[in-house]
C-alpha cells in the first residue's frame, strides 16, 4: 500500500522532531563548547556565544598530553577490534559450519557468559593481570579482546548459519581445504558482519572508562576517557575544557558510522547479496 505524500511529509516531520530533540543535547554542548566558563553555567542558558572562543580547543588539548592518551586509545581500539574481528568469526565460523557432539551445550555455556557481568570477573582479572605484571600496561585491555566475545560470536553465528553449504561444497570441490574456505570464502562473504562487530567493539573500547581506570596508573598510559575525567575534580569541575575535549573524542566514531552503516545494517539484518 503506497502513502501519500502528504503522509510521507508528516512522517518525515516527526522523525526530524525526534531527531532533533535527541540531537539538542550535542547541539548546546557543541555551542557551549566555544564560550566562556561563567557564560556556559548561566541562566537562564543562551545557545549561542556572546563571543566566540575558537582557542578553547587548543587551550583544553594543550592542558595536558592529549596527543599521547589519543595514541593509546588508538593502539587499544585497533588491536582489540583486530582481536575481536579474527577470533570470534573464527569461533563462530566452527559453530556455524562445523557439526561435532556436545556443539549446542558448548553454544549454551558461550551465551551463558554473557550473563556474567564483568563487575563479578573484575577482581579476578585484576589478580591475574598483576601475576602476569600487565598491571599499568595496555596488554589488560589489548589482550582478552584476542580470545573473543559471546556477544560478538552470536552475531556471526547467525549471519553465516544463513549462507548456503553450496559455497563450500564448491570450494571442496576445487580442492581447498578447511581453512582456505574460512578465509577466502568466507571471510569475504562475512564481510558485512565483520564491519559491525568491528563498529559495535570500536564504540565500546573508544568510550571505555572504567577499564584503563582499573588497570592504569601512569599518566603515560592513559586513554582519552580516562584523561577527560581529569578535569574533574572535588570541588569544581572545568566544563569548557571537558566539553571541548568530549567534542573531539566523538569525531572518529561518528565518522565511522556514517562510512560503515550500510554493512551494519547488512550485517543486521544478515543479508547476503
Amino acid at each position: 500500500m503506497k502513502m501519500s505524500k502528504r503522509s510521507k511529509i508528516v512522517i518525515y516531520a516527526l522523525l526530524g522532531l525526534v531527531a532533533l530533540y535527541f540531537l539538542a543535547p550535542f547541539i548546546y554542548m557543541l555551542f557551549s563548547a566555544f564560550k566562556t566558563e561563567s557564560e556556559a553555567i548561566a541562566y537562564p542558558p543562551k545557545l549561542f556565544p556572546t563571543e566566540w572562543h575558537f582557542e578553547n580547543f587548543i587551550n583544553a588539548w594543550k592542558s595536558q598530553p592529549f596527543g599521547t592518551y589519543l595514541w593509546n586509545s588508538i593502539l587499544v581500539t585497533v588491536f582489540t577490534t583486530l582481536g575481536q574481528v579474527l577470533s570470534c568469526s573464527l569461533v563462530a565460523y566452527g559453530f556455524a559450519r562445523f557439526e561435532f557432539k556436545g556443539k549446542n551445550l558448548l553454544f549454551m555455556i558461550l551465551l551463558s557468559t554473557m550473563m556474567i557481568p564483568w563487575d563479578v570477573t573484575m577482581i579476578p582479572q585484576y589478580m591475574e593481570f598483576n601475576l602476569f605484571g600487565w598491571i599499568n600496561t595496555l596488554k589488560p585491555l589489548i589482550v582478552p579482546a584476542w580470545f573473543g566475545s559471546a556477544y560478538y560470536v552470536f552475531l556471526m553465528r547467525q549471519f553465516l548459519m544463513g549462507i548456503p553449504r553450496d559455497f563450500e561444497e564448491a570450494a571442496r570441490i576445487d580442492g581447498a581445504n578447511q581453512f582456505q574456505i574460512y578465509w577466502k570464502i568466507f571471510m569475504p562473504i562475512m564481510k558485512p558482519s565483520l564491519i559491525l562487530v568491528g563498529v559495535l567493539n570500536m564504540l565500546t573500547v573508544w568510550n571505555d572508562y572504567l577499564g584503563p581506570l582499573i588497570f592504569l596508573q601512569d599518566r603515560s598510559k592513559y586513554t582519552l576517557a580516562l584523561g577527560l575525567a581529569s578535569f574533574k575534580g572535588v570541588h569544581s569541575t572545568q566544563i569548557i575544557p571537558m566539553l571541548c575535549i568530549t567534542i573531539i573524542m566523538i569525531i572518529p566514531p561518528i565518522i565511522i558510522f556514517i562510512i560503515a552503516q550500510k554493512y551494519i545494517v547488512e550485517g543486521t539484518s544478515g543479508s547476503i547479496k
